[in-house]
């Protein structure tokens, strides 16, 4: 099988199963490679790199960044990244440290309205993954101070709410960069969460970005349309860039996604991988 999965998240982030077992399901799954895609974290990856030494699997070095953009949601994903290389281990060290740091404002916001919530008890919440918003919104719940975990954000946690904390993230080309220095391959995740509708719109972020560093885009991905792919397609082919995919595989919770599926009866196959490699190597020989 030369099926694979460049967007996977394990419980080093805020997936579910661990990575040595993530790596262990693949292989079952029939798949040849994939891609450990943690968000903000590179935690997971030795022990994943290592399981898939014991069993004859290939596992990809990747990290997933939530970067700064005026409206919508961008994410970056890093491959084939050096992740012991010293800038990139201090980025993302940065990244741990205003999250506690975030952490602390939202217990003291919450505190301020009333709620005392202690951080240790956010921390012992049966959430997955890095402590964050999910996990204060369940002791929301738990406390009665919500009905629900929606609830809970519409009325405290979402964005403009009273204990919202704006999230630190670097820029762009910041990102991109201490990417690229560690080796990697730059590429724009899940497009449409750019919330720019319009092709022209797209186009010039994307011209944008590759004067930055971007090297490919993420063409499938379960929530991609028929027609979103095609537009990716196009855009990477017209200006240079690679193509990835991956299913955003957080674990077995969702009935319609899962390792190496959901592209629309497309399969994502290693020549994505070969792409990849081969643009890193051309970049190193300069």
């Amino acid at each position: 099988m030369n099926v694979i999965d460049l967007h996977v998240h394990t419980t080093a982030s805020d997936g579910t199963m661990r990575p040595a077992e993530l790596v262990r399901y693949a292989k079952k799954k029939g798949l040849r490679a994939i891609a450990i895609t943690d968000h903000d974290t590179i935690e997971g990856l030795d022990e994943g790199i290592q399981e898939g030494q014991n069993i004859g699997f290939e596992v990809i070095t990747g990290v997933e960044l939530s970067v700064d953009v005026p409206a919508g949601t961008m994410h970056v994903l890093g491959y084939l990244i050096d992740h012991t290389q010293s800038e990139l281990r201090e980025k993302l060290r940065l990244l741990q440290e205003v999250r506690m740091e975030r952490n602390m404002k939202m217990v003291e916001k919450l505190g301020a309205l009333g709620i005392p919530l202690q951080l240790s008890e956010v921390k012992a919440a049966p959430e997955h993954g890095q402590i964050g918003r999910p996990h204060f919104a369940y002791m929301l719940v738990k406390k009665g101070h919500a009905r629900t975990i929606q609830d809970a954000f519409d009325r405290y946690l979402g964005k403009g709410k009273p204990a919202y904390v704006e999230k630190f993230r670097f820029a762009p080309a910041e990102a991109m960069h201490f990417i690229r220095a560690a080796g990697g391959i730059t590429v724009l995740a899940h497009p449409f969460t750019l919330n720019r509708p319009q092709p022209n719109e797209l186009e010039a972020l994307i011209i944008s970005l590759k004067g930055k560093g971007l090297d490919g885009i993420e063409v499938f991905y379960p929530e991609h349309s028929e027609g979103q792919m095609k537009l990716y397609r196009s855009l990477a082919q017209q200006y240079g860039l690679i193509m990835t995919g991956g299913s955003d595989f957080h674990g077995l919770t969702k009935d319609d996604v899962d390792l190496g599926e959901g592209y629309g009866g497309k399969e994502v196959t290693y020549g994505l991988v070969e792409a990849m490699k081969a643009r890193r190597e051309s970049r190193l020989k300069v």
